[in-house]
């Protein structure tokens, strides 16, 4: 295991493109905390800001996941769905036979780069809401307990999307397909769904279960609204349907995918 592990995570050291997904991600989350951090300190006369002081802060600052988490589940994604596309699944098969363990050291290989992943989309959500709230709000809050849990736990939410990503990769092999999938899903298909649940009591609850809404339930705060008018799960509860998500994914693609004969 540990030879396969080595293997995989020099592959990730020697691709150039997870970096560079990296600097975009980090100019697009300073550019939208800046434009929500924006909307909560300037309204009109006569209207009171939709969200101030800590809770204003917090929803700020997950934007690192409810905007963001597209960036690890797409570098996750690429970890795997690279070796169908270069052809070089079947020498990595040859160096590890074992394909239940081939996946299991892609996941893990993949956990470092999401915690780096994770880091840099937090101080760049950091940057571009902070300034803001400090200066026309009611603080950035950067002091308070709550606001650093959450912003530790984004950075462990955002590794989790990575793992999730490579899950993906695991059943949908084809590179393409797999980031329009991703695509679709994080930026129509479930802000969509946990809209419309929300909208439905009896519903509500079930938005939390969502991998987003789970991400949401382990930052402790949510894109989506204060965190009294979101549902969300214990952390620990949180954690579990992450993984759940990452176990059934994988054993769905050793299944399906690395069934297969490749060559």
């Amino acid at each position: 295991m540990r030879a396969a592990l080595v293997a995989e995570y020099r592959k990730l050291l020697t691709t150039r493109l997870w970096w560079l997904l990296l600097i975009v991600m980090v100019g697009y989350l300073v550019f939208i905390a800046a434009v929500v951090s924006t909307t909560f300190v300037f309204v009109p006369d006569g209207q009171e800001p939709p969200l101030t002081g800590e809770a204003a802060a917090r929803s700020v600052y997950s934007v690192v996941n409810g905007v963001g988490y597209v960036f690890p589940l797409i570098i996750g994604s690429l970890a795997m769905t690279t070796e169908f596309r270069h052809k070089t699944i079947t020498q990595s098969l040859l160096v590890e036979p074992d394909r239940t363990r081939f996946l299991v050291a892609k996941i893990v290989s993949v956990l470092p780069v999401g915690l780096v992943a994770g880091l840099v989309g937090v101080l760049a959500t950091v940057a571009g809401g902070a300034p803001m709230l400090q200066i026309k709000g009611d603080g950035a809050m950067l002091g308070r307990g709550d606001v650093l849990v959450g912003l530790l736990f984004s950075v462990v939410a955002i590794a989790l999307w990575a793992v999730i990503g490579v899950a993906v990769g695991s059943v949908l092999s084809n590179q393409v397909a797999a980031i329009v999938v991703i695509l679709a899903f994080t930026q129509f298909v479930e802000p969509l769904a946990r809209v419309v649940l929300s909208q439905v009591d009896a519903l509500a609850g079930v938005a939390s279960y969502l991998p987003g809404g789970a991400a949401d339930s382990l930052i402790g705060a949510s894109f989506l609204g204060a965190t009294g008018d979101v549902d969300l799960l214990p952390r620990w509860a949180a954690i579990l349907v992450l993984l759940a998500y990452v176990v059934v994914l994988a054993v769905i693609g050793r299944l399906t995918t690395l069934r297969r004969d490749v060559g």
